[in-house]
């Protein structure tokens, strides 16, 4: 919605500001058919060319993502950190008897399955049940573990920038891509030097749309697109760094409910659950049979 607004804001006062000076907008609709299938058709191609397919593909939805915002809300975030408890405190209680099942089949887990949505981000699963069930194997090294994990949040931090990067990369070139446009046009007016000056001003005016529209395109939309799609990105990839302090810290000897209170501290300042809050949240899972029983 606000991606929307700010859209609106933009066309209003440019193309306002240019009519209430005395613009004519017959020159800009004219050359604008045109100038736009040079623009986006060569920046469309140059895209394709430098990237892969699956980072033009993953691009794609990220433009969609941009518009939906973050994934993660405050409820989200509250679940990551009882789910972690839940799983930590079934670990130290059971060892790695009473935590491999939860992690060999997190679908069926009655822990899991207590957070929906969660259980939904496979990547996140995927992540907290790895190092768990390398802990079960005497992989229980602090300094080893926050190393391992570190080095696989920075993998999956490049993955999901791609899209991101690739948006930015094309922004930049718009402008020349319109300076490109430009020029064909100035070709094109050089080429009728015999005509009036009434013709030839419409034709160079066409001529500068190009650069206009490119310029245009950079700064106003596909350049703040792909700044929101790095914002989203970067919010969307705290949760791994909250999972890693919590095992971090249950791995060094911390107790359970101290190594979620740690990982809750890392929770962005909008979403984080007050400690009321969360210690509500995990008084109600301590009452759950899976927990109770492990």
């Amino acid at each position: 919605m606000i991606n929307g607004i700010g859209f609106l804001i933009i066309l209003g006062c440019v193309f306002g500001s240019f009519i209430v000076a005395g613009g004519k907008m017959g020159v800009i609709l004219h050359a604008l058919p045109h100038e736009l299938v040079a623009i986006g058709g060569a920046s469309l191609g140059a895209f394709l060319v430098a990237n892969s397919v699956r980072t033009a593909k993953l691009a794609g939805k990220g433009i969609t993502r941009a518009f939906k915002g973050p994934r993660w809300t405050s409820d989200m975030y509250r679940d990551l950190l009882t789910l972690l408890f839940g799983l930590l405190s079934t670990f130290k209680k059971g060892g790695a008897t009473g935590i491999e099942r939860h992690l060999d089949a997190p679908g069926e887990s009655p822990i899991f399955s207590r957070h929906p949505q969660i259980l939904a981000d496979h990547h996140l699963v995927e992540f907290i049940c790895d190092y768990l069930r390398m802990m079960t194997v005497s992989f229980d090294d602090p300094h080893q573990i926050a190393e391992a994990m570190e080095a696989d949040i920075d993998r999956h931090h490049a993955e999901e920038h791609a899209p991101h990067h690739a948006l930015q990369t094309m922004a930049d070139g718009l402008p020349a891509i319109g300076i490109v446009a430009a020029v064909l046009g100035v070709i094109k007016t050089m080429a009728s030097i015999d005509q009036p000056v009434e013709i030839l001003g419409g034709m160079i005016g066409g001529a500068l749309v190009g650069t206009f529209l490119g310029v245009l395109l950079s700064y106003c939309f596909v350049g703040p697109l792909a700044s929101k799609l790095g914002e989203i990105v970067a919010e969307d990839s705290k949760p791994y760094a909250i999972v890693k302090t919590a095992v971090v810290a249950y791995a060094q000897g911390v107790a359970v409910q101290v190594a979620v209170e740690l990982a809750r501290r890392l929770t962005p300042s909008a979403h984080a659950p007050s400690f009321g809050e969360l210690e509500a949240a995990l008084q109600e899972a301590r009452s759950e049979p899976a927990l109770a029983a492990a």
